[in-house]
Parts: C-alpha cells; sequence; structure tokens
C-alpha cells in the first residue's frame, strides 16, 4: 500500500519511550538511580478511564485486569467509563491530564488508531501525546452473520454479498471505528458492497446483529462468542495467527487466502506523554506480571483473547506507526468520514 506520508512513527519515539522500553526491558526498579519519587509511586488511588459504554470489548478487557492489576501495584484502580465519539472523549481527557501514572486510559485501535486517521481535528496524537505502556491482550476479529444469512462459508458470503450489491448492511461501532474499517478493507480485498449502519458503542452493536438490523461485522471475538457459541450467530472466518480452541471449524483468513485480512486487534494502556520513565517502568511491570500469569492467561483464552506478548513501550508504538501506515489507505480508499 503506498505509504501515509504525513505520519512518521519514528519520528514520534522520544528519548521518554527509550527511557521507559530500557527501564521496562531489564533494568528494574533497583537498576534506576534516581528512585526517590519513584518509590512512592503508586500512593493513592489510580484511575483507568475506558473511552467507551460498559458492555464492549475494551470495557471487558479493562475490567478482567484491574482487580490483579490493582493488587500488583499495591493500589486502589478505579475504572472510570467516559464514552462518546468513538473513544475520543476520554482519550482527549486522559491526553489532558497530569502526568503524574494516576490517570490511564484503556487505549485501542478506534481511539488510538481509526479515531486519528478519521477525525480531522481530534485534539490528540496518539503517539506524541500518550506513553503507551503495554498491550493487554489481542483480540482476533470474527466476520459474524445473523443465522438469516444463508451462507455457511466465507466463499459462499462473498458470492451472496456480491450478488446483492448494496442490499446488505453491516454495523461498526461508530462511523470511522475499526469496526467499519475492518470490513471496508475486506470488500477492497474480496470486491462486494455493503452498507454501514454506525452505532454508539459494543453493546448497541451486538443487539443490532442478534436483532437482524444489520447483516453482518467484522470486530473483536470477545463480545460476540457467547452469542456465537449459542447458536445467534454465525462464525465464517477469523483474524488470528491459528485456529481458535473455542471455534476450531472456523477458519483464518490467512487459511482463506486472505493473509492482509488476518490482523488482531489489540488493547493496551496508556499514560499522559511526560509521564517520568520510573513510573512507566513500574506500571509495565506490574502490567506484565498480571498478564504473564497462568490465571490471567487461562482467563484471556477462554474468552477468546491472546495473551499479550512482552513488547516494550517503544515497540509498542513501533507497531501502532505500522498500523497507522495500513489503515490510513483502507480510509483514503472508502473515503471513510466521521459522523
Amino acid at each position: 500500500m503506498p505509504s501515509f506520508d504525513s505520519f512518521d512513527p519514528a519520528s514520534h519515539l522520544s528519548r521518554r519511550q527509550l527511557l521507559a522500553a530500557g527501564a521496562a526491558a531489564g533494568l528494574g526498579l533497583a537498576g534506576l538511580p534516581a528512585m526517590a519519587a519513584a518509590e512512592k509511586y503508586p500512593s493513592r488511588p489510580i484511575t483507568l478511564v475506558v473511552p467507551f459504554p460498559p458492555g464492549g470489548s475494551v470495557d471487558v478487557m479493562a475490567r478482567q485486569y484491574s482487580d490483579a492489576l490493582a493488587r500488583a501495584l499495591g493500589a486502589t484502580l478505579v475504572i472510570d467509563n467516559k464514552p462518546g465519539a468513538g473513544g475520543s472523549i476520554g482519550a482527549q481527557f486522559v491526553a489532558r491530564s497530569k502526568a503524574d501514572g494516576y490517570t490511564l486510559v484503556a487505549s485501542s485501535q478506534s481511539s488510538h488508531l481509526a479515531n486519528p486517521l478519521v477525525q480531522p481535528n481530534l485534539g490528540y496524537d496518539p503517539v506524541k501525546d500518550f506513553d503507551n505502556i503495554a498491550i493487554l491482550g489481542r483480540q482476533p476479529n470474527v466476520l459474524v452473520t445473523h443465522p438469516s444469512v444463508p451462507a455457511t462459508t466465507f466463499a459462499e458470503f462473498v458470492d451472496y454479498v456480491k450478488a446483492r450489491p448494496g442490499e446488505l448492511n453491516f454495523c461498526s461501532a461508530g462511523a470511522g471505528s475499526m469496526g467499519q474499517l475492518n470490513v471496508e478493507m475486506m470488500q477492497m480485498v474480496v470486491g462486494t458492497k455493503a452498507i454501514h449502519v454506525p452505532y454508539r458503542g459494543g453493546s448497541p452493536l451486538i443487539t443490532a446483529v442478534l436483532g437482524n438490523e444489520v447483516q453482518f461485522t467484522l470486530d473483536n471475538l470477545v463480545i460476540f462468542l457467547p452469542h456465537i457459541q449459542a447458536g445467534k450467530l454465525r462464525a465464517l472466518a477469523v483474524a488470528s495467527p491459528t485456529r481458535l480452541p473455542q471455534l476450531p471449524d472456523v477458519p483464518t483468513f490467512a487459511e482463506l487466502g486472505y493473509p492482509q485480512l488476518n490482523q488482531t486487534s489489540w488493547t493496551g494502556i496508556a499514560a499522559p506523554a511526560g509521564t517520568p520513565p520510573a513510573i512507566v517502568a513500574t506500571l509495565h511491570q506490574a502490567i506484565r506480571k498480571v498478564a504473564a500469569s497462568p490465571a490471567m492467561v487461562e482467563n484471556l483464552k477462554a474468552r477468546g483473547v491472546i495473551p499479550p506478548e512482552d513488547m516494550t513501550p517503544a515497540a509498542f508504538e513501533k507497531m501502532m506507526g505500522e498500523r497507522l501506515v495500513t489503515y490510513a489507505e483502507v480510509v483514503r480508499r472508502a473515503n471513510i468520514k466521521p459522523e
């Protein structure tokens, strides 16, 4: 795909990210010279802002981590839902908060990838305005249809939609959200044409596809898995490195011959830019401790989430920059506009 000329991810990897990455990668708290202030962190409750309504995939992930992360940090952690504008309101609130480690955001591809590409005057930069600390998990995306759609395989689905250009609807959690970008990329690759119907968040999205207001969607598995297992929705393909144990009969997009559609989503935690490197390291280490625990690994797998790899803050931001380049072309070609 052509490059996204207006965004240079390397230019945003400043000394603060490199310091935080070094600390998180192996220096440990004992290896940092000036730790008097950091040793006092955290000394009061930490607020984790979820920039989406309760019940969506980002909210579910944040709440999976909240208790264990609070124990790992030795502090109270409070979830604060600040939904609106596809995650922009909550993300902007954190970007403008004091960079002291006490106000964090549950970041996602919607708030830190789709919105920056779609919204012309967003009010924050997903890399420059945050210290992106760690990934909580990678969510496979799943193509699901309402059972009224007669297709039982991905090939049959493509043929069914192609035969009805503009007649079927698909949903997402908002105009310009990752759900829309995922489907628009798929449509570019396979040559279908369906109509986008935006909703406000994950819960309304689920209701819409369960009620056959829309016929399909391609979004995070975690919010659809119980309905797939109950037979209320049909899964036709997953974006995942391998087939999922919960859906062993559902092929990956790569298996089907579409590796470019086989990208997982992610949920992470970020702090305002300028957060002291020692605090970033403390948060990174605590998140990794929880993420690598057997209980969390099993919890995530049971929900269809891929446990996160040990990725430094600098590597996290590099991955974000690469995704921004890829999806910028989708936004341009599909002429995706905000609501």
